[in-house]
């Protein structure tokens, strides 16, 4: 089962403020995301010439009003696999909660013992929808 590190997620509340700190640690911006519709931004950035190690910072464009006190700021790891399923099915059947179901084919999420949520990625296209995961609803929260 091949996995690939993809990256870690941090809540911003002052995007400008953390870009300046993240940058003043020498990461550089590698992607940006505007998302209207979700009312998000993300921004990616690495060490330089290191593109596969990036950090993501979330900022929510209405506010966060929990940050940074409530440990929110924190958001996840992501890992890519080859077979979301496979992957998937390995976990449950091993005694892992899924979280959020891989019902797209490519998205699931699921949270390790210490409630470290952990993105994991259908790498290259989705996969078509297949039960029994395109019916399963949300465990918990991720």
């Amino acid at each position: 089962m091949k996995l690939k590190y993809l990256h870690t997620m941090v809540r911003v509340k002052d995007l400008d403020a953390s870009l300046r700190f993240w940058r003043l640690l020498g990461l550089e911006e590698t992607r940006r995301i505007e998302n209207e519709r979700g009312r998000f931004t993300l921004v990616f950035l690495a060490p330089p010439g290191q593109p596969e190690c990036p950090v993501e910072l979330t900022y929510n464009w209405d506010g966060d009003e929990g940050l940074p006190s409530d440990s929110r700021h924190f958001g996840h790891l992501a890992y890519g696999v080859e077979d979301i399923y496979a992957t998937c099915d390995h976990l449950a059947r091993n005694g892992v909660t899924i979280n959020r179901p891989p019902r797209d084919g490519h998205m699931a999420f699921v949270r390790s013992p210490d409630n470290v949520s952990v993105e994991i990625l259908q790498m290259g296209d989705a996969l078509a929808p297949a039960e029994p995961w395109k019916s399963m609803e949300n465990t918990g929260h991720w």
